[in-house]
């Protein structure tokens, strides 16, 4: 079992602002059984194989090259750019990620747990400009989309394991 489970964004956080009609927006949530930092998950999220596919593709595809040294150096507060995205809110927990189309939008974040930490990830998608609601294209895709964001969840906190 992968242990992912979805949830609402926390109150407050970076992602509950788009959890309004017309977007799309997801949440998922797991446990890893020690204490790590927010830049550890951060920097391994970016690092996994399988996100490791994802840069190869959006930089063959579209351009947006990227290496785990930036995904370090993003990590740490230290650049604000990685592959297609541009940091769109920073706190000391959370990141909000939003894509070089303004259309999507990562996000990330870590909460103390006793001994534990509890890993978020989300995303949200929002209507075209002049459009209330997602195209067909996104719709068509959202089964995958779900799938993918619990894969890359997994992903992470084997990797941190």
């Amino acid at each position: 079992m992968l242990s992912i489970e979805k949830c609402l964004p926390p109150e407050n956080s970076s992602l509950e602002k788009y959890l309004k009609n017309g977007n799309y927006v997801d949440c998922y949530t797991t446990t890893i059984d020690r204490q790590i930092s927010f830049p550890e998950f951060i920097f391994g999220f970016y690092t996994t194989r399988l996100f490791k596919t994802e840069r190869l593709i959006l930089n063959l595809l579209v351009n947006k090259p990227s290496t785990d040294l930036q995904a370090k150096q993003l990590s740490n507060h230290e650049i604000d750019r990685f592959a297609a995205w541009t940091v769109e809110a920073r706190r000391e927990n959370e990141l909000l990620m939003c894509d070089f189309m303004s259309r999507t939008r990562s996000w990330f974040m870590t909460e103390k747990a006793g001994t534990a930490t509890k890993l978020y990830f989300g995303s949200a998608v929002v209507p075209a400009k002049g459009s209330e609601s997602l195209d067909f294209g996104f719709r068509a895709l959202l089964g995958f989309h779900q799938i993918y964001s619990i894969l890359l969840l997994h992903f992470a906190k084997w990797e941190l394991r």
